[in-house]
Parts: structure tokens; C-alpha cells; sequence
């Protein structure tokens, strides 16, 4: 285990190896320069040279020669990394200190010194922290020898106490919601993930709530029981409350959480279900953010929803042509048991509108459609209320996690209207199934202010970059929590 901590010490030969920045125009940061003073020039040379550049997210792994003045002591490694033309804002903070943690991964290491704050705006030096702590965690969770190493200790410069607990609180919250998901669906299933959840209500002092199928069938959430009605691992429905804003109206975040995939009797191909653990990534994001705002001590009352469910194949599954009489009273007709995401929230979303919340954000890996449209990087928002879905943009531009807001125009409710039951599970063949899909949900929000995310394609991602390794990305975490903390009394 990485001990992390913040340090006011000069350089000296008892840390393993320094990350320092240098800029496009070859301007040196303070300790760079300290280093380059050290070593007569030594550095300086190196930038005329054209050996050392600063190319924003260029890495060099230098090894520290013999200092020059007499009275110095150097690292045995120095990290150059590239800063740019300007100041690090939130985002490129964030990325470099976990590019720079993940490059010294390669090895074992002692202590590392990570001096980025003094390159980055004041106020993204916290993220120089969380992306450190992000650099950290990575998918090969069951590999009996990891090849990421990571160091003994990681201290921090140029950071005070609270920045950096901020910093560590966040990055830590983002690491659990990316270890729920990177864990195999035989861990992480309804029961053992409302287990996890009363872990947490003990380690950060929240309260929760977790509802069984029996306690389920008597508040007629038969949709999520349908979803689940195929596997042995029954569904569960979890809510986890923070009080942290007196007696004002609650928060609500919910989030789709099933925890595996197969499609159901409409079988996803076995190269579309290999990485359907990830499907319950909206709940996991749900208990990251509860883990962070908790940690954070917000004054705001929050209350997180995660209705969980396996959708697998047996004879008691749910089928094409099925009607279900969700817990709304809404009847729904089922034209493909692989839109199963949307059946689960409409039972969810309505128990969180009992708690009359003044707002809600849901979360999923909903739909494909919308990675058609957008991409894998981007999340699709989604809204019966402008005003909202433009604070979540605000923070999202804020902590660098984009997002684009796609119509709901009411047109698209026709798409989703069934000859036989009031609504019918998916829209008119593939054309807008993004806002088809959210159509769906809007059913069952009434007029509780609300926006819908739809998080499939950055969620989980198949291959690595230099700043974060495959598998889960913990999106919308620092969003959320951003959009929380700045929410109008």
C-alpha cells in the first residue's frame, strides 16, 4: 500500500525519483531549476540540445547526474513531463500526474516526489493529487504478479493540507467506483454489491437502506424483479442517504446497476457480453460519489438509488411480449430483454421521486446508440429541465469530463408509445435510441427536475492511454460531486 502525503522538504538523495514540469517554451519549474543550479546548467543544456521538450504530456525519464554545487543532493531519477504553453488547469493536472505515476510503475520504487502544483493553477492543484491516486489503480486486479508496481511513498510539494485531502478524498472515491466495476460479475452481483454498500455506510458515517426481493415484491417493483427473474442472484435495491444540509429537500442520484449483461433471451454475441460487468457502472458512480461527498463533508442532503439486477438466461426469465406493471403503475411491453437498463430504473426512479427530491441525476450505460452518436468519450445528456442540464454542464466543463445535451423533443414520445400497454421497452427501430430510451425513463420522473447520463461509452474503455490503463474510467464522479457542492440553496 502507497503512503501518500504532502512535504515542505528540499530535494535530497533519499527519494527514488522527482516528477518535475518544463514548459513548451523551455521555462523551468522552480525545481527544475533548482535541479538545473545543482548541476551547473546541466538541464539547460538539455533544452537547447532539443533533448528535454515540454510538449504538453511529453514524458522523460532522466537519470540525476553528480551535482556540481558542493552542498547539494539530488534524486536518482528525474521525471520530466511535458506542461504546455500555460498554466495546468483541472483537466491536464489531473491526466499528468497520473501519466507520471503510471510511467514510474514500471519498476519498484521508493519514494517519489511529485512537485506538478507548482505548475498548475491554484485551483486544479487538488487534482494533481486525485490523478496521482488515479494513476494508482488499474484492471489487472487478479493477476498473481501485477506488472504496474507502484511506489512505497508518493509525497507532494507546493500542496497544503486540505488541498490535498480534497485531492485524496476524490481520487480515492473515483478509484472505488473503477474497482466495483473492474471486478468480475461472479464478486460483484446485487447482494455482495449492497454488501459493499453497508461497508461503506460504516467507513463514512451514511445511512443505508437495502431492499431484498421480498422486500421488493411488497413495493411492487416488479420491473426490477422481471430483469432479475432469470439469474439465482436476485435483485436487490440500495439507498444510501447523507444529511449534511438540515432540512432542505434531498438530492437524488440514481444509477443503473446491472451487474452482468448476457441480453437476455435477446443474447447479446459473445463479443458484446465479454465486458458487460461493466453495466452496472451508473450505480458504482452512484457509490463513489456518496463516498466522496461524505468524505467531504457537503452541506447538502443527497440520497443514492442503485437498483440492481442480473439479466441472465433460464426458464424463469423475462420475455419478448411480456407486459409488466412497474411500481409507478405504468404498464410496460417488453420487445427486447436486452433493453433491461431502462426496465430496472422505471421502478427505481420511482421510488427515489417518493423521497420529493428538489432534484435527480441518473446514471447508466444505457444504450449504444448513444456511443453512435457521440463517441466513446463523450456522455449524453439528456433533460425535462434546461436549468439543470446546464449547471451539469457547468461542472462538467469545470472538471474537464465532456458531455453534450441531445433533444427531447415530443415527437420522440410517439417512438416509444405500445399497442398494447401503456409504453413499450424500445423505440422504432435503431433510429435516435438514445432519446428514445431516455423518453422511456422520463415516464417515471414526474416533475422532479432531472437529467438523465448516459455513460456507455466512457465508462469502460478497451484499451489504455498514457494517463489511465483499460477498463473503468470512474466518469462523472468529480462531475457529480462539482455539480453537488455548487447546488443553489
Amino acid at each position: 500500500m502507497t503512503n501518500l502525503a504532502i512535504t515542505d522538504s528540499p530535494l535530497d538523495s533519499s527519494i527514488d525519483t522527482v516528477v518535475v514540469g518544463l514548459s513548451a517554451d523551455g521555462s523551468l519549474s522552480p525545481t527544475l531549476k533548482q535541479i538545473d543550479e545543482a548541476t551547473g546548467g546541466w538541464i539547460t543544456g538539455l533544452v537547447k540540445a532539443e533533448q528535454l521538450r515540454g510538449k504538453l504530456g511529453e514524458v522523460s525519464l532522466i537519470a540525476s547526474p553528480k551535482p556540481v554545487a558542493a552542498d547539494a543532493s539530488l534524486p536518482t531519477m528525474i521525471l520530466v513531463i511535458g506542461t504546455g504553453d500555460e498554466e495546468l488547469g483541472r483537466g491536464a493536472a489531473f491526466d499528468l500526474a497520473s501519466t507520471a505515476v503510471r510511467k514510474l510503475s514500471d519498476r519498484n520504487r521508493g519514494k517519489v516526489l511529485i512537485t506538478l502544483a507548482e505548475c498548475a493553477k491554484s485551483d486544479a492543484r487538488d487534482r494533481v493529487v486525485s490523478g496521482a491516486i488515479f494513476g494508482m489503480e488499474g484492471q489487472a486486479i487478479y493477476q498473481s504478479d501485477p506488472a504496474a508496481k507502484m511506489p512505497e511513498q508518493i509525497l507532494f510539494s507546493g500542496i497544503d493540507a486540505a488541498t490535498f485531502e480534497r485531492g485524496s478524498d476524490i481520487g480515492k472515491s473515483i478509484n472505488v467506483t473503477r474497482h466495483l466495476i473492474n471486478e468480475p460479475a461472479d464478486k460483484i452481483y446485487p447482494e455482495t454489491f449492497a454488501d459493499a454498500a453497508i461497508e461503506l455506510a460504516k467507513e463514512v458515517g451514511i445511512e443505508v437502506e437495502v431492499w431484498d426481493e421480498k422486500k421488493l415484491l411488497a413495493e411492487g417493483c416488479r420491473a426490477i424483479l422481471a430483469v432479475g427473474a432469470g439469474s439465482s442472484k436476485p435483485p436487490r435495491l440500495v439507498m444510501m442517504r447523507y444529511n449534511g444540509g438540515g432540512s432542505e429537500a434531498p438530492i437524488a442520484i440514481v444509477g443503473k446497476g446491472v451487474t452482468f449483461d448476457s441480453g437476455g433471451l435477446s443474447l447479446k454475441p459473445s463479443a458484446g457480453m465479454e465486458a458487460m460487468k461493466c453495466d452496472m457502472g451508473g450505480a458504482a458512480t452512484v457509490f463513489g460519489v456518496m463516498r466522496a461527498i461524505a468524505q467531504l463533508k457537503l452541506k447538502q442532503n443527497v440520497i443514492g438509488f442503485c437498483g440492481l439486477a442480473e439479466n441472465m438466461v433460464s426458464s424463469t426469465c423475462y420475455r419478448l411480449g411480456d407486459v409488466i406493471e412497474t411500481r409507478s403503475g405504468k404498464t410496460v411491453e417488453i420487445l427486447n430483454t436486452d433493453a433491461e437498463g431502462r426496465v430496472v430504473l422505471a421502478d427505481t426512479l420511482d421510488v427515489a421521486i417518493q423521497h420529493e427530491p428538489r432534484a435527480m441525476i441518473d446514471l447508466a450505460t444505457l444504450t449504444g446508440a448513444c456511443m453512435v452518436a457521440l463517441g466513446n468519450e463523450v456522455a449524453g445528456l439528456m433533460t425535462n429541465n434546461d436549468d439543470l442540464c446546464h449547471q451539469l454542464i457547468a461542472a462538467a466543463k469545470k472538471e474537464d469530463e465532456p458531455v453534450w445535451q441531445l433533444p427531447m423533443f415530443e415527437l420522440y414520445d410517439e417512438k416509444i408509445k405500445s399497442k398494447v400497454a401503456d409504453i413499450k421497452n424500445v423505440g422504432e427501430a435503431r433510429w435516435g435510441g438514445a432519446i428514445t430510451a431516455a423518453k422511456f425513463l422520463e415516464q417515471f420522473v414526474g416533475d422532479v427536475p432531472w437529467v438523465h447520463i448516459d455513460i456507455a461509452g466512457p465508462a469502460f474503455v478497451d484499451s489504455a492511454k498514457p494517463h489511465r490503463d483499460a477498463g473503468a474510467t470512474g466518469v462523472m464522479v468529480q462531475t457529480l460531486v462539482r455539480l453537488i457542492e455548487e447546488f443553489p440553496a
